[in-house]
């Protein structure tokens, strides 16, 4: 009987730390065969990138201890070899060459001092014994092969030079540059839009079918999972809860963290209603609070309110090319004659391919950019090009949530101390006791606890620091906020908790929001209304039903018809 690809038996694995041994691995066990997808789904901290990891061995070691088990991987079938137990030597042949892996952060898994070309090239001269020249040529065709444009000029770009999504085609092009018998996908697609997503799962697609690969995905997307896996491995808190089917896992699930992860996704049935969460179903308690819709005022009477932000014939132009008298020869549209506007109680939903403008526009409505031309009236004042001197008393009214809160948030200062400088800088209350009440009110309402404000952004997780940058940008009271991609990076459950945040806020608090994101199942669950962008321009505007299921555009058409579906 042949043997399977990759079959994991009785794996534990602890971490050793100064407050004792932390279980990450807890006796897991279970196997890949050839030409398998295999999905492993849950929360951070359930031990997804522990185990996947765990297969390359890269973890160090200390801390890393492998407490038990195995890791028998077979290329041929025919005899199995214990990954725990290989040589530094062997595990440098079998990596990026037998078995490759796509990982998540692409900017902190790309050489910063090497081009992205060279980075690939040498991958394929170490492992596959060519010409220099030969190499060359193999990564141009990958670059072709992923979509990055223009790709004889990326070999010579360095990952600095080039966007999130495409370090990330980069990273899946140097993963598939050996042709390997497994290859493990480590959230492949978090940074991309829909339609750059459906390209790249297509071509890992037809790799596997071409080379008989196997594929292990680690998604928090389950829509991807539905549409891509043949079998699903449930891991929660560091054990396996649930292993199935596909259509098992979704048409019946046994095990009440399946049922939760499957039920906090933003559908379109949910629309109006708060989302469920993991405690809801944990606790068993989930049928008390799913049903609670909204409240009257998320819909906000539009009708009544008034405009507070109104943009006319907005354009952005960044100069590309100059003579040597300075005079500009070639401009990028990065914002190209755009007009909209926004009533009170409002959520605008924006949406587009990765390039289209979304988080220009966002940052030009915040004068973090400033316009070429054209007007952006916040509460009837033309805020396009007055000074930053008198614009600066003005930026406690339109605050941002960016998209990485680790990047957006000082590593050398508390998070009491980071919610505290905006308030002191804007003079909010009199005294520091008062203001740090109000913080510890704001930790309260984001779901943190007050102990939290004296640590620091590294001992949070991603959804609690999202949490921390969402109590700054409410600290100083603002009438508007932009989400810039603010769920985006998280799990299904904690995108659940903050989006039922933003809206319980948002009925509270009364602000108005553009919510920019590449997920149109969010966008459409969270906003009255939604723009779609392409190239500059706005393509569509309408009501968020009317957007999401009566698209009139093609683009929009196929940018919806490119989001993952559960079809079963």
């Amino acid at each position: 009987m042949a043997y399977p690809l990759l079959e994991i038996k009785n794996l534990s694995v602890d971490f050793i730390t100064d407050s004792g041994k932390f279980s990450a691995i807890k006796n897991i066990s279970f196997t890949i065969n050839k030409g398998e997808t295999v999905a492993i789904v849950g929360e951070s901290g359930s031990g997804k990138t522990v185990t996947s990891l765990s297969i390359l061995q890269l973890l160090a070691s200390p801390p890393a201890q492998y407490r038990s088990g195995q890791i028998l991987f077979s290329e041929n079938g025919n005899a199995q070899t214990n990954i725990l137990q290989l040589t530094r030597e062997q595990l440098q042949s079998l990596r990026g060459n037998k078995i490759s892996m796509i990982f998540q952060e692409p900017m902190t898994s790309l050489n910063p001092l090497q081009t992205c070309g060279w980075q690939i090239a040498e991958a394929l001269q170490l492992h596959k014994g060519i010409s220099r020249q030969q190499a060359k040529k193999i990564t141009i065709d990958l670059f072709n092969k992923v979509s990055l444009p223009d790709s004889s000029s990326m070999l010579h770009r360095y990952p600095h030079q080039l966007s999130g999504g495409q370090k990330q085609r980069v990273m899946i092009a140097m993963a598939i540059s050996c042709n390997p018998s497994l290859l493990i996908a480590d959230e492949p697609t978090t940074a991309l839009d829909v339609t750059v997503q459906k390209t790249i799962l297509q071509l890992i697609k037809e790799l596997q079918q071409q080379e008989q690969m196997s594929v292990m995905y680690i998604t928090h997307d389950l829509g991807l999972v539905a549409e891509i896996a043949d079998t699903v491995v449930v891991m929660y808190k560091g054990a396996i809860v649930e292993i199935n089917s596909t259509k098992e896992i979704f048409t019946h699930p046994q095990h009440a963290y399946t049922k939760a992860l499957i039920n906090c996704r933003p559908s379109p049935a949910l629309k109006g209603k708060r989302l469920p969460v993991i405690s809801d179903f944990m606790q068993e308690t989930f049928e008390t609070n799913h049903h609670e819709v909204f409240s009257k005022s998320t819909n906000h009477s539009q009708n009544d309110s008034h405009e507070i932000l109104k943009v006319e014939n907005l354009k952005v132009y960044f100069t590309v090319k100059k003579s040597f008298t300075g005079k500009v020869l070639q401009q990028f549209k990065a914002i190209d004659d755009v007009s909209f506007s926004i009533k009170k109680g409002e959520v605008m939903g924006l949406v587009g391919e990765s390039g289209c403008g979304k988080t220009t526009l966002g940052r030009t409505l915040l004068r973090l950019i400033n316009p070429t031309s054209g007007n952006i009236f916040l509460n009837k004042k033309n805020i396009a090009h007055i000074p930053a001197g008198a614009f600066r008393k003005m930026r406690k009214d339109i605050q941002i949530i960016f998209q990485d809160p680790y990047g957006s948030l000082n590593p050398r200062i508390t998070i009491g101390d980071a919610i505290n400088e905006p308030m002191k800088v804007h003079h909010i209350l009199p005294s520091q006791k008062m203001r740090k009440e109000k913080i510890v009110e704001l930790l309260e309402k984001v779901n943190l606890k007050p102990e939290y404000f004296n640590r620091y952004p590294h001992e949070f997780s991603g959804g609690q620091r999202q949490r921390i940058c969402i109590a700054r940008a409410l600290s100083l009271d603002p009438e508007f906020i932009i989400c810039d991609e603010s769920v985006s990076a998280l799990d299904v459950s904690v995108q659940a908790q903050v989006l039922n945040l933003l809206s319980d806020l948002r009925r509270e608090l009364g602000f108005t929001c553009i919510f920019i994101s590449h997920d149109l199942g969010v966008v459409h669950y969270i906003s009255d209304r939604i723009m779609v962008m392409k190239s500059g321009k706005i393509e569509e505007e309408g009501n968020a039903d009317d957007i999401y299921f009566r698209p009139q555009k093609k683009y929009t058409q196929t940018l919806i018809e490119a989001v993952p579906k559960i079809k079963f």
